[in-house]
C-alpha cells in the first residue's frame, strides 16, 4: 500500500523565539502522516503520529537548541492495509534553533523624557522552556551575552534615527530637551551567520510639552477660524437684532404722544 502514497512537499520551520513549527503540503487523503525529527546527537524522537494536519509543532524535542535538525515526514498508510515495509518520506532542510529562530518584539515597559535624558525600560521576549521555578525562559537566558538590543530614536516627525546598544534591559540616552521624540527597541544577535535582527518592538513616542497644534496642526486653526467665524457672525446678527428691536419699541413709546 505505500508504493503509490505521495510525499510532502513545500517543508518548511517557522520558529519565533524558539517555538517551532514545521509546515508542509499536501493534506493526506486516505493515508496519514508522522513526523520523526533527528538530531546530530540525540535519538530519533516522533512527533505528531498519524495527524491528518499538515503543521506540526515539534518545540519540546528541539531542547537542545545549538543541535542541528532534520525532519522526516513520514507518509503512513492505514494500520489496516500496513504490510510494514519502509513507508516513503520527505525530508527537509537542515534547521538549528540557536542560529534561525526569529528574536521576537520586546515589550516597553516604562519610557519617560526628563529634560534632556530619554530613558526605555523594557522585557524580553519569553520562550516556550520552562525554568524549574516554573516562569519561562526568555530569549536572553538562552542567548546570554550573545544577544544585544537596540534603541531606534528620532525626533518626533523627522526621519533622521540616531541609535544606542546595551545588553541590559535600560537605555538612557541624551536628546534635545525642546523636542518630542519617538523611538522602538529590536533585540540583535550579532554572531550569527543570518537573522541577525529580532522583530521591532511597537514605536512609541513621547509627549513632553506637545500641544494641540503639535497633534493635529492645520486642523486646529481650520477648526478655530470656523468657530471664530461663526462666533463673531453669530455677534453680528445678535447686534443687529437688539437694535432694530430697540428702535421698535423707542417708535412705539413715542406714538401715543404724536396723537395727542
Amino acid at each position: 500500500g505505500y508504493e503509490e502514497l505521495p510525499t510532502a512537499v513545500n517543508i518548511t520551520w517557522s520558529s519565533i523565539n524558539f517555538k517551532t513549527i514545521l509546515r508542509w503540503q499536501p493534506k493526506p487523503s486516505g493515508y496519514f502522516y508522522t513526523v520523526e525529527i533527528h538530531g546530530q546527537t540525540s535519538d530519533i524522537k516522533k512527533k505528531c503520529i498519524r495527524t491528518t494536519e499538515t503543521e506540526c509543532d515539534v518545540t519540546d524535542v528541539l531542547r537542545n537548541v545549538k543541535e542541528t535538525y532534520t525532519a522526516q515526514i513520514l507518509s503512513i498508510v492505514p494500520a489496516e492495509m500496513d504490510n510494514f515495509e519502509e513507508p516513503p518520506y520527505a525530508v527537509s532542510e537542515k534547521f538549528t534553533p540557536y542560529e534561525q529562530t526569529i528574536i521576537g518584539k520586546p515589550e516597553i515597559k516604562t519610557y519617560s523624557q526628563k529634560g534632556s535624558k530619554l530613558s526605555v525600560m523594557f522585557k524580553d521576549p519569553l520562550t516556550p522552556y520552562i525554568l524549574p521555578n516554573g516562569s519561562f525562559q526568555s530569549i536572553q537566558d538562552i542567548f546570554q551575552h550573545d544577544l544585544e538590543y537596540k534603541l531606534y530614536y528620532w525626533k518626533d516627525r523627522s526621519s533622521g534615527k540616531k541609535s544606542a546598544t546595551t545588553k541590559s534591559h535600560t537605555f538612557e540616552v541624551s536628546v534635545d530637551s525642546t523636542n518630542n521624540y519617538c523611538f522602538y527597541v529590536q533585540g540583535i544577535v550579532p554572531s550569527r551567520s543570518e537573522n541577525h535582527n529580532g522583530e521591532e518592538s511597537t514605536v512609541l513616542c513621547t509627549s513632553i510639552g506637545r500641544s494641540i497644534l503639535d497633534e493635529y496642526g492645520a486642523e486646529v486653526f481650520i477648526i478655530i477660524a470656523v468657530i471664530a467665524v461663526a462666533v463673531i457672525t453669530l455677534a453680528i446678527v445678535l447686534a443687529v437684532v437688539l437694535c432694530k428691536r430697540k428702535k421698535a419699541r423707542a417708535a412705539r413709546e413715542k406714538e401715543p404722544l404724536n396723537g395727542v
